[in-house]
């Protein structure tokens, strides 16, 4: 009788991680649109709120959709329901956004803090889950965690000002994307690894 033996930390031990690593592709995506969001709010610091509200609806909508998809794209059973909630969070914000641009100031700022702190649970949620199959899950909860402090800041300082809230989503954006886009990378090397 032969029997397969595989070396520690192969995919075939890792079911979360294998599911994961084989949309990677779809957590870079993530990354690289929260970048270019944080990019252009920086580059467009005296942004009008519809123009804000718009930019966040699409972001939040395109990375609703990115994280769906890599909850329920076919790999191994692992549960991936985590990111399934990120993902329907991310399109339930995006298109009421999207459906209500003459959202007052407040209330943006209620729904983006909302939508922080739950994906940012959530994505915390996810890398516990994963901290036994991947070296350096730390990206991924900080991701959460940032998100949740963020969250927690707008709803802490509502009225810091609309220059000020689009240099503070600006630069939470290109965080929150750099480290997605690495997380991303981890799990493409994964991806690449035989069995």
């Amino acid at each position: 009788m032969v029997t397969n033996s595989y070396p520690p930390g192969t995919v075939l031990m890792r079911p979360t991680l294998d599911a994961l690593a084989r949309n990677w592709w779809l957590i870079l995506l993530r990354g690289i649109l929260a970048i270019i969001f944080g990019v252009l709010t920086f580059i467009w610091p005296g942004l009008t709120l519809f123009t804000l509200v718009i930019f966040y609806g699409a972001f939040a909508l395109l990375d609703g959709i990115f994280a769906l998809v890599a909850a329920v794209t076919k790999g191994a059973p692992a549960p991936r329901w985590w990111l399934a909630i990120v993902g329907l969070l991310g399109i339930g914000a995006g298109v009421v956004t999207l459906m209500w641009p003459g959202i007052t100031g407040l209330v943006l700022l209620y729904f983006i803090a909302g939508w922080a702190i739950a994906s940012g649970i959530f994505e915390i949620i996810g890398a516990i889950r994963l901290r036994k199959e991947i070296d350096d899950e730390w990206m991924l909860i900080a991701s959460g965690v940032l998100a949740v402090i963020f969250g927690l800041l707008i709803l802490a300082f509502p009225g810091a000002g609309a220059l000020g809230l689009a240099f503070a989503i600006g630069g939470f954006a290109v965080v929150y994307g750099g480290l997605l886009v690495a997380f991303a990378l981890r799990l493409r090397k994964h991806a690449e690894v035989k069995i």
